[in-house]
């Protein structure tokens, strides 16, 4: 929602999709309020359905022609331990997070070819970089995001599509209430002392989260880059991460890690 603001402020089209139409309330207030309503075009859309993702792509190119920028930021997060997630809801996070990413992807990737250009930003994750105990679904969804965004890079690079990935970390986003918000505990859990661990995190990240605005700004400003890099990490703590990752032995890192969630 921020993103499409903040993009159309800088004078794009926005196509907002979404998979019900009905909830473009908050969005169309705020695009009032910010004077950017002729510069939003809304569309349903539901990335695990192909039918809907052509019929979105085909929408857009009949009403405007081209395609000059795809944000795929739909997602949400499972969190339990791994053992007690199902597999069920093991496949619904990939379902969404990686599967209906590269099928939007590809769904346009053609458009942009013929262009010679365009630019394709891929939401992932601090925990893309590193897994944390309690997060492994959400973890492994945006670790095949990364690797996904890699090889898209570079496939792409000859016919003028540039290929983004912003690593956030906590923000103040409904995400914490949606499966990570609803982890559900078992009685007799073995893991039942780290799960507490775990939720008591998420609940102060949730809490002491900076503002969502941060990531719709850098967007922003990537979108108007000639040369944009492959990773941007923002939020608190990213950089800290991913330079701890890099520089200490790995029995350091997970201990650094285990005493967070005392």
């Amino acid at each position: 929602m921020l993103t499409a603001i903040t993009l159309a402020k800088q004078g794009y089209r926005v196509i907002a999709t979404m998979r019900d139409l009905s909830r473009k309330g908050e969005l169309s207030n705020r695009a009032e309020e910010a004077g950017v309503t002729d510069r939003l075009y809304y569309v349903q859309l539901d990335v695990t359905d192909s039918e809907s993702v052509q019929t979105a792509v085909e929408t857009v190119l009949q009403q405007y022609g081209r395609i000059d920028m795809l944000v795929n930021n739909a997602g949400f997060a499972v969190g339990g331990f791994i053992e007690e997630v199902s597999m069920e809801d093991w496949r619904r996070q990939i379902e969404t997070n990686l599967f209906g990413l590269i099928a939007v992807t590809r769904a346009v990737l053609p458009v942009m070819r013929e262009q010679n250009c365009g630019l394709i930003v891929n939401l992932s994750s601090v925990s893309g970089l590193s897994g944390f105990p309690g997060y492994a679904p959400y973890a492994a969804s945006k670790f095949a995001v990364e690797g996904f965004s890699e090889s898209l890079r570079h496939e792409m690079s000859s016919f003028g599509i540039r290929v983004v990935l912003v690593e956030p970390g906590a923000y103040r986003t409904p995400i914490w209430n949606k499966g990570l918000g609803e982890i559900h505990q078992k009685e007799n859990s073995p893991y039942k002392h780290k799960l507490n661990a775990v939720l008591r995190y998420s609940k102060k990240a949730s809490e002491t989260a900076p503002d969502p605005q941060e990531v719709a700004d850098l967007i922003g400003r990537i979108a108007q880059m000639r040369a944009p890099r492959l990773r941007y990490a923002l939020g608190k703590g990213s950089r800290l991460l991913i330079i701890g990752k890099a520089l200490l032995p790995w029995k350091w890192l997970e201990w650094l890690i285990a005493r967070g969630l005392q």
